[in-house]
């Protein structure tokens, strides 16, 4: 484990992530495969942000390469955000919430993929910095 002292610096990493939210007002959570760092665990889909790349561009990019869909950048809009502290690096990570999308959700990246009721996503085991977020998604859906 690698332990920082209080205000020591860590590399902070930028992740955008997207509750997408289908007709009957259920969450897509996707299963991080294995052979990634927290495989097993459920999070909302996303990824990084690359350098010189908005949090809205990077969304768009990530779930093309993950679901093989189509976000309109008007059809997003941020709901709430994650900041979390690991061992080596604070992860900050705004979520936004979509419904509708071009395209066919199909996983393209080995992970599996669920569809849940806001009231049930903490059945769901989620890595540190998604599951604060689950209250703003209940709220909105409730």
């Amino acid at each position: 484990m690698n332990i920082t002292a209080p205000g020591q610096a860590r590399r902070l990493l930028l992740v955008v992530a997207v509750a997408l939210i289908d007709a009957d007002n259920r969450v897509l959570l996707s299963k991080r495969p294995e052979g990634k760092q927290l495989a097993g665990l459920w999070e909302f889909p996303g990824g990084k942000v690359d350098p010189g790349e908005t949090p809205e561009d990077a969304l768009v990019r990530e779930l093309r390469e993950e679901l093989d869909i189509e976000l309109c950048r008007t059809c997003i809009a941020p709901l709430t955000f994650a900041s979390h502290t690991y061992d080596d690096f604070h992860l900050l990570m705004p979520l936004y919430i979509c419904r509708t999308w071009d395209g066919e959700i199909a996983p393209r990246e080995g992970q599996e993929i669920a569809w849940a009721r806001a009231n049930r996503l903490q059945h769901y085991p989620m890595p540190p910095a998604d599951a604060p977020l689950i209250p703003a998604l209940r709220d909105l859906l409730a």
